[in-house]
């Protein structure tokens, strides 16, 4: 495990690490044992949160904070993680118990993306700052690179069309959560009394609330 380790921190990060048991412990899952990357990910989702907020305020100098907002909301969502996961083909590198395993848990968006971050928290520790910067300015180039105009976001769009149509704000209800603790499946129902309602699903409920926002809203349009 340790020399695959070091040859994807060295050709798929391009970094050298001083410590590859940092690298060794992003990777791991919390169904291997007690140690695993959950204290690694918190770092670095908060530095990826900073990195991306900070090139954001670079990149677009004239912009409001709601609109750079909604670009980093879309930018560090669990499912670009889990597409920059993909593009560095970690999920083979995952180590997982033997349950996690057989269900498929390095497939998952959540832990793939869960690790990408857990890997910046890595290179923090290891490197420091600038170490961290570099991988996520080079990981969400193309990410960055293909953001036109600001996103919005599904839900706060929804809620501008219930009150500009005099409605009450839109009512979300979490019907159902399905699925092993670490790929969850949640199905959220939105309803705007007067207009009408919609459901979706999502690997966490944030996610499934915005699916069925989005939904209702194309049935509004």
């Amino acid at each position: 495990m340790s020399a695959d380790v070091a040859a994807f921190v060295r050709d798929t990060l391009d970094h050298s690490p001083k410590d590859l048991s940092l690298f060794e412990l992003a990777l791991t899952h919390s169904s291997v044992g007690k140690k695993s990357y959950e204290r690694l990910e918190f770092l670095g989702d908060r530095v990826l949160g900073l990195v991306i907020a900070r090139t954001l305020y670079e990149r677009h100098p004239d912009e409001p904070e709601g609109y750079l907002s909604r670009r980093q909301n879309a930018l560090v969502a669990r499912e670009v993680c889990a597409h920059v996961g993909r593009d560095l083909d970690l999920p083979k590198m995952i180590r997982l118990g033997k349950q996690a395993r057989e269900d498929s848990a390095n497939l998952s968006d959540n832990v793939v993306g869960d690790v990408v971050e857990a890997l910046i928290g890595a290179l923090l520790v290891d490197s420091g700052v600038d170490a961290a910067e570099r991988f996520v300015l080079r990981a969400w180039a193309p990410y960055l690179d293909s953001q036109g105009r600001a996103p919005e976001h599904p839900k706060s769009a929804l809620q501008e069309l219930a009150a500009a149509r005099g409605r009450k704000p839109p009512e979300y209800e979490q019907l159902s959560r399905v699925g092993p603790h670490h790929a969850p499946r949640f199905t959220v129902r939105v309803s705007v009394n007067g207009l009408g309602e919609a459901t979706a699903e999502g690997a966490n409920k944030q996610e499934a609330e915005t699916a069925a926002a989005e939904a209702l809203l194309n049935q509004l349009k």
